[in-house]
């Protein structure tokens, strides 16, 4: 049986949207191992979504309409990056070739922009701490992407997703280039940040001193909370995916619409999701949290592995 291809790719919003989740229960349960407890259940992120939808969402005195449509906001923007990019399929869908890779990047700004401006509108300090952090370390990872991008550009002569990974797939060879490398590793290092995962930032607490995604959303409650926790889930899932898909390992995607090769890609996808996750949860446990300043030092060793992509590919290396 032949699926159409726009219901390939709703499907493969669908899969991002439902398996997210599961993504993040899977890697806090392999977290907890490594810290020898025994750790939540890897189904638990949906029994929290289901009874933070039954909940009352409370505003802070003094909030705006904003602080209710963000959490929409950010997670529409979330859902919308798997439309763009190879999640199940290496052919591209009909709105495969409407966005390059910095034009998910943008969509992924904006969720990010959207969350902030609502802490900001609470007047609570730990939300505003949260959130200023937020921006500026983002602001400290542009110029890495943007490295990595044009770097990726360079080497496959385009920055649309289906086709980077197109060429990536062509031989074993493009994938190992000394450019491409580079640029893989500076991207993973942004990822490792834009998770929560660097060494610096205490992702799964409310500890003053190291949260940054959690304090931005300090002040939700109810169904806008469990937007923001599901968004959060989905745009790891995503950032993994593109890590995976389009510039480490773009193989055991379907080749053809048939329903059996696009079924199957889906734990293939998850598979590799989950072996990243497993690498990234590795890497937060196995380094002691860093001094707060000491991220501009992290950050710019993912600028400078991205611009040593860039001279590495004109010294012949891409």
């Amino acid at each position: 049986m032949v699926l159409p291809s726009g219901v390939v790719q709703a499907l493969q919003v669908v899969v991002v949207l439902v398996f997210a989740p599961f993504v993040s229960g899977a890697i806090s349960q392999v977290e907890a191992r490594f810290e020898g407890r025994r750790g939540p259940r890897v189904l638990q992120p949906y029994y929290d979504l289901a009874k933070l939808f039954r909940k009352e969402t409370l505003v802070p005195e003094g909030a705006s309409w904003v602080f209710l449509v963000a959490p929409i906001v950010a997670f529409t923007s979330y859902l919308t990056v798997p439309l763009l990019i190879p999640v199940l399929t290496d052919f591209p869908l009909p709105l495969g070739y409407t966005g390059d890779i910095l034009g998910g990047g943008l969509i992924l700004a904006l969720a990010g922009f959207s969350v902030a401006l609502a802490a900001a509108e609470t007047g609570d300090p730990y939300a505003q701490l949260g959130s200023s952090r937020a921006m500026t370390f983002g602001a400290l990872i542009e110029p890495s992407v943007l490295f990595v991008v044009f770097t990726v550009a360079l080497i496959t002569t385009t920055d649309l997703p289906y086709a980077m990974a197109a060429v990536d797939r062509s031989s074993l060879a493009q994938v190992l280039r000394p450019a491409h490398v580079f640029a893989a590793a500076a991207f993973f290092l942004v990822v490792l940040s834009d998770t929560g995962r660097i060494p610096v930032e205490t992702h799964a607490s409310t500890l003053e001193f190291g949260m940054i995604d959690e304090a931005r959303a300090f002040e939700h409650s109810g169904p806008a909370l469990a937007l923001l926790k599901w968004g959060t889930a989905i745009k790891q899932l995503v950032l993994y995916v593109i890590l995976v898909d389009v510039f480490a390992t773009p193989w055991g995607l379907a080749g053809s619409p048939q329903i059996g090769s696009v079924l199957l890609a889906i734990p293939i996808l998850l598979g590799k999701a989950l072996v990243a996750g497993t690498i990234f949860a590795l890497i937060d446990n196995t380094f002691s949290k860093l001094r707060l300043y000491k991220i501009t030092e992290f950050m710019a060793s993912a600028f400078a592995l991205s611009a040593v992509a860039v001279l590495v590919l004109y010294l012949g290396g891409g």
